[in-house]
């Protein structure tokens, strides 16, 4: 029971897993598109993204420490669960109506505070969520439940380069309208799929390890982890599409891309296996030292074939790290604490992806100096990660 699985409640949390990841691809296609039709610069939608995400950075530990102590006074966290995915999807539904409502002058900036509320709806629910992975997966098992959540996130994020052209074909109000129901659907079936049971049991066994103290030292490593795995990540996937158009202009770059994603969803079990057996302190070190290799080999492509090469290379590496990250910031916290560590986790993520847009969106900087800093982004969390083992529960 020490290291037990609750097999049925992880896929369902595989579902959400992937419907989150699918309503972002969703969004990002159409971005640009809905703000121009109403008039709006392409600026404003990078504007936007670094609001959200900042936003989002002190939104995500709120919504995980309020779903902790809802989980303690409550016994289950599916209400605010419940009402994020309610307000996320319906939001989501609502925003390309705003191509028929928003002509005028006034109207059309509905638009952009009807995107942020939606960003921030779904920040409300995913860090309640996700840390419910801490319930379904004790001990040494954790990585490689959390590996099923990489299988179906990476399908859905390969979405984005190799089925983009179909989503758009679709239309905003198709996209968005099913975006909305495989949320509501994947939701549903994380609840059916969740027996009371089976989450009792789990709190029983981890409940043994409780400590009353929040350990902030730990957290700091946790939102450094967030911060330099999702800034490592992002600034690969900007230089990797600016490389190619370089270095090879006749490259397939959405086979390229959606490689990437193929590959971290096929490599995850396997990668999921190997840190049970490594640990995942030490799985993640080796994942992330490999991702900063392997980053500043992005500006050596010369062909499809060899982008095609690095990009599955990357992604089986990234599986080692995307098994481990919600493992490792569930260990550096007490149970009851869950919420707050994952939060904390997804808060640093957000800031990355701020930075990220911010810094190094639009600045005219080389497809070189992007992967170098990628590089250092990658080590450093690879740091916090090492370190963390004098704070870890596990």
């Amino acid at each position: 029971m020490a290291n037990a699985v609750f097999w049925g409640p992880v896929w369902g949390l595989a579902l959400m897993q992937g419907a989150i990841t699918l309503l972002w691809v969703v969004y990002n296609l159409y971005l640009v598109q809905l703000l121009t039709a109403l008039g709006f610069a392409q600026g404003l939608a990078l504007g936007l993204l670094v609001l959200e995400n900042l936003l989002a950075m002190v939104i995500e530990p709120l919504m995980g420490t309020f779903s902790d102590q809802m989980q303690h006074r409550m016994g289950t966290r599916f209400p605010i669960i419940s009402l994020g995915v309610v307000l996320a999807a319906g939001l989501f539904v609502v925003v390309p109506s705003a191509l028929i409502w928003g002509q005028g002058p006034l109207l059309r900036w509905g638009l952009p505070l009807l995107l942020v509320a939606w960003a921030l709806a779904m920040a409300v629910f995913r860090s309640p969520a996700l840390s419910l992975l801490g319930r379904y997966a004790i001990g040494t098992q954790q990585p490689r439940a959390a590996s099923i959540l990489t299988l179906v996130g990476g399908l859905s994020g390969a979405m984005g380069p190799l089925a983009g052209q179909f989503i758009l074909g679709l239309g905003p109000f198709v996209a968005f309208g099913l975006g909305s129901g495989v949320l509501v659907l994947a939701t549903l079936a994380l609840r059916w799929l969740g027996p009371k049971q089976a989450v009792d049991e789990a709190r029983d066994v981890a409940s043994v390890t409780a400590s009353a103290s929040t350990p902030w030292s730990g957290l700091g490593l946790v939102f450094g982890a967030g911060v330099g795995v999702g800034l490592g990540f992002r600034l690969v996937m900007m230089a990797l599409p600016a490389t190619l158009t370089q270095q090879v202009p006749q490259a397939n770059q959405p086979l390229v891309l959606g490689t990437l994603f193929v590959a971290l969803a096929l490599t995850a079990i396997p990668a999921g296996k190997l840190a049970q057996r490594l640990g995942n302190r030490r799985a993640m070190v080796l994942g992330l030292g490999t991702l900063a290799g392997l980053a500043i080999l992005v500006g050596a492509i010369a062909s499809t074939v060899m982008g095609v090469v690095l990009a599955a290379l990357f992604g089986a590496a990234l599986s080692l790290v995307s098994n481990g990250t919600l493992p490792f910031a569930l260990a550096m916290v007490p149970p009851q604490r869950a919420g707050l560590g994952t939060g904390t986790y997804f808060s640093g993520g957000a800031l990355a992806a701020s930075v990220g847009a911010g810094l190094f969106g639009n600045r005219g900087l080389t497809p070189a100096a992007i992967t170098v800093a990628a590089a250092i982004a990658f080590l450093l969390a690879g740091l916090c990660v090492a370190y963390s083992k004098r704070f870890s529960r596990l």
